[in-house]
């Protein structure tokens, strides 16, 4: 140990390893038992378990582990590894026999000894750094130097990375994850671009990439860092705020915000020149004073586009009126029922349009013109809706898909058809798998009907209209009242307030819908009116009062009510629209998860950082995973729960049924879950549930908005539950700042070439 390494203050380990006890190849957790040679640590033992993100481990090395003594519950006393590097030889002799100790086949002792003689104590940083240094070694063949360097590169340059990094305050998982994605190209990355870590490693933000570039000098107004601080932001708040594009007047000053320091006063003329050049480089897209992230521009492009085309297409099978009274009269006679005017509309301009939209708020009957636009296409298209009379070469001709697997779900049911998500219809393949489906490669069927189309970003919904085929009739179906989609865009407000696609509103409250006071608040609340009545009493519906302090205390009495009469925690969903706080989605899930799944000897559970996983828990699925036919907003069950012990991975394992679909999760993979029995109002979407709990507190203030509080009501099928304040509530409602995203997707569309499309609706 040299007196630089005494000096330092941090804990350390300096050992050989002795035995490598897990190991996993994906992320590089490891565990392994170290021999100690010296610490400065408060460790009585010879021997101690590391844990932590390294790279691979050889047995009988030394190395210097930086990091701290963590008590596991379970597996007793470790060393967690925040930083590490390995103990090379420090002189001739040491690095002569490091060379030729069998690691690096073909170098021997006469070789190594010319190796050092040549290049001295920093041989092995030399070789390294340059591969051509090995050249200047006396009869060493090229193919021998070749193979040292790579093998020495393959065992030193993830190190090398992780000590790049580390000096810039980058702990080893999150330096093991820019190896990960870059492996030995990681440090030119990092010394010639360090910004591409902004969109390629999870993890890294502006300021992080900001702070390796000053290290190799970029910095104050160097055009690279002014152009990353562009792109980063343009990225960044057209996700955050759901904006297609932003003018320039706007990103300018954010900039200016982010690069400007004491010493370094950005002009906006400089931003503006760097902003020509990224448009002449191909890094963004402008139209006027408009700035693009060039996905988003193609993206819009594309779906004016498919728009275009769709509404260009003549339909191939079109009916007299005379046969289509007639159809519907047996439909009708059938099922004993009547369509209502504006539904028969609804039906005969779906069937006569090659792009048709269907809007309503709920109650009003989209579901009922769905399963009618269905039967009747069948009926007058001489189609069987027997699933059983089609194979996989003759696939299915309607198509019925929705946003999320929760959605999908409820329109198979109502159907009786088998529907399924975007992504899926589209063959997602996930990361940069991209999609199956799209003009190279487009849809089979005649009919393509898309529910909870509010849902859909601008991205999605250029991928899908891509994939539909010359001929499919096309039915778009949702609520423009509703909570806009997650990602960027407005499509459906888009496309309704273009009035060049064929339209009907359903606006009529139907029987189904008669008596339900859930109706009538929501369709009060879409006109901006408090009803007088919501304190009062309903059959299905109630309001609580309470300050948040008493927030928990409410819901946990409500929910223990409804568990009392009968109901489950899947029949049961709080809803909230914030993470943090005491009445937020955080927190009240760890209530609510005691209260519906508490702790017992017989319950297995897991924990994943401040979190524990308990067999019987509802869990909400995060992210899109196609391999497992799991979607982003899927709800499952933990049916089991395996340790490490017990299976050959030697990991920690949880086994999570969605509606029967049983998926493996690795501890690692559990940041793609979260408990489920509370949850935001945009990840209820496109669902239903027979009891929604929501509280409304003055603390969600820059939440408190219309369409955020008529999405999560409508998501109460028999019985809404509101607690909190209502002023809170009176706030929400008559907030009239809906915060329009930035999009010309409406503009665009009414400069179309194509007759415009008829607005109806009664």
């Amino acid at each position: 140990m040299t007196e630089e390494e005494k000096s330092v203050e941090r804990g350390f380990i300096k050992g050989t390893v002795s035995h490598i006890v897990f190991r996993n190849e994906e992320n590089y957790y490891t565990v392994a038992l170290i021999h100690i040679q010296q610490t400065n640590e408060e460790i009585k033992e010879k021997k101690i378990t590391i844990v932590g993100t390294l790279p691979k481990l050889e047995q009988e090395e030394t190395f210097l582990f930086f990091g701290r003594v963590i008590d596991h519950p379970k597996f007793g006393l470790q060393y967690q590894v925040e930083q590490f590097r390995r103990d090379l030889p420090q002189t001739k002799n040491g690095i002569v026999q490091y060379l030729s100790s069998g690691r690096f086949p073909g170098v021997g002792i006469k070789t190594a000894e010319a190796i050092v003689d040549k290049l001295g104590e920093r041989a092995i940083t030399r070789i390294v750094e340059d591969r051509t240094a090995l050249a200047e070694v006396p009869k060493l063949s090229k193919e021998k130097a070749d193979s040292l360097y790579e093998q020495l590169v393959d065992q030193q340059g993830v190190e090398q990375v992780l000590m790049t990094l580390s000096k810039h305050g980058f702990g080893v998982e999150l330096s093991m994850k820019v190896y990960q994605a870059y492996g030995l190209q990681a440090l030119d990355i990092i010394q010639t671009n360090p910004y591409q870590l902004i969109a390629d490693v999870e993890g890294i933000g502006f300021r992080r990439a900001d702070l390796l570039g000053a290290a190799i000098g970029i910095t104050g107004k160097h055009p690279d860092r002014i152009r990353a601080g562009c792109l980063y932001l343009l990225q960044e708040l057209c996700l955050s705020d759901g904006h297609v594009f932003l003018p320039k007047d706007e990103l300018i000053p954010h900039v200016l915000s982010l690069l400007s320091s004491y010493d370094c006063k950005l002009e906006e003329a400089e931003v503006e020149e760097q902003l020509l050049l990224m448009q002449e480089g191909d890094e963004i897209r402008t139209e006027d004073d408009r700035v693009y992230v060039k996905t988003l521009y193609f993206a819009e492009k594309g779906i004016v586009s498919s728009v275009q085309r769709l509404l260009s297409q003549e339909i191939e099978d079109e009916f007299p009126e005379a046969e289509f009274l007639k159809a519907l009269g047996q439909l009708e006679e059938e099922q004993k029922m009547e369509y209502a005017s504006s539904q028969k509309e609804a039906i005969q301009t779906a069937l006569s349009s090659s792009l048709m939209i269907l809007t309503g708020g709920p109650g009003t009957g989209k579901t009922t013109v769905i399963k009618g636009i269905v039967e009747l296409y069948a009926r007058l298209h001489g189609l069987s809706l027997d699933k059983k009379a089609y194979t996989k070469s003759n696939p299915f001709p309607i198509l019925l898909v929705a946003p999320t697997g929760r959605a999908a779900k409820r329109m198979s049911e109502a159907t009786e058809l088998p529907a399924t998500t975007i992504h899926r219809l589209l063959g997602w393949k996930g990361g940069s798998g991209g999609f199956e489906k799209g003009d190279h490669e487009q849809l089979e069927g005649e009919l393509l009907i898309v529910d909870e189309t509010s849902m859909v970003d601008i991205w999605l919904m250029n991928q899908l209209l891509k994939a539909i085929p010359k001929g499919m009739q096309v039915v778009l179906v949702g609520d423009q009242d509703q909570l806009p989609s997650v990602g960027p865009g407005q499509v459906l407000r888009d496309f309704l307030e273009s009035n060049m696609i064929p339209t009907v509103h359903l606006i009529d409250i139907y029987r189904q819908a008669e008596g339900s006071s859930i109706i009538e608040l929501a369709h009060s609340m879409k006109e901006g009116v408090m009803p007088t009545n919501l304190p009062d009493p309903q059959p299905d519906r109630r309001f609580f009062p309470c300050q948040i302090d008493h927030v928990q205390q409410v819901v946990s009495q409500i929910c223990e009510n409804a568990m009392k009469k009968g109901y489950t925690a899947k029949e049961i969903q709080v809803l909230a629209p914030m993470y943090k706080g005491q009445a937020g989605i955080t927190e009240l899930n760890t209530m609510l998860q005691n209260l519906f799944n508490p702790k017992t000897e017989q319950r297995r559970e897991i924990g994943f950082g401040e979190v524990v996983y308990r067999t019987g828990d509802i869990v909400l699925q995060l992210v899109n995973n196609p391999d497992e036919n799991v979607y982003n907003g899927d709800r499952g069950e933990i049916v089991a729960i395996f340790y490490a012990k017990e299976n050959q991975e030697r990991q920690d394992q949880l086994v999570i049924s969605f509606d029967g679909t049983e998926v493996v999760y690795a501890k690692k993979d559990l940041n793609q879950i979260t408990h489920a029995y509370c949850c935001s109002i945009h990840k209820a979407q496109g669902s239903e549930f027979p009891i929604v709990v929501m509280p409304v507190v003055r603390n969600y203030a820059r939440m408190l908005r219309r369409n955020l509080l008529y999405t999560g009501i409508t998501r109460a099928k028999q019985f809404l539950l509101l607690c909190g304040d209502l002023k809170a509530i009176h706030t929400a409602i008559t907030d009239r700042d809906e915060q329009l995203r930035n999009s010309m997707l409406q503009e665009k569309l009414q400069h179309l070439p194509v007759k415009s499309g008829n607005e109806t609706g009664t």
